[in-house]
């Protein structure tokens, strides 16, 4: 999702992964809801945001530029990361996808999508899905 007006990814929204037209949506809210679906957000209908906000949100094809270097890559294993720095996130869930050249994080950001790709940083208590 994005903001029209600053011409930038909307962190407030799901994060929608297309895989070969199956997707997965991850979406964090407040400081501890999680969501993780399959092929539930209907990104050709235009986004549902209160007006009053005054946000212009629009699907968009493109990504992040921290997504763009991943696309068509094989995801090596999924993993449930617990947060665990000493922190206000403690506890916090993020998902965990491993490409061959590093791990693409969704986690939390203190009530909105954060995406990080690189290492997996050591205060991630690693759940590894079978």
């Amino acid at each position: 999702m994005w903001d029209t007006e600053d011409d930038e990814w909307f962190a407030d929204c799901p994060i929608v992964l297309d895989f070969a037209g199956e997707r997965l949506e991850v979406n964090h809210q407040k400081f501890d809801d999680l969501s993780i679906t399959w092929n539930s957000v209907n990104v050709t209908r235009p986004p549902v945001w209160p007006t009053a906000d005054g946000f212009r949100l629009v699907w968009r094809d493109d990504v992040p530029a921290v997504l763009a270097t991943q696309r068509g890559r094989r995801i090596e294993a999924v993993e449930l990361l617990e947060w665990a720095g000493g922190d206000l996130a403690d506890g916090s869930v993020a998902v965990g996808l491993r490409f061959p050249d590093g791990w693409l994080t969704l986690y939390n950001a203190l009530d909105e999508n954060g995406i990080a790709f690189g290492q997996l940083q050591p205060q991630y208590r690693r759940h590894r899905l079978e």
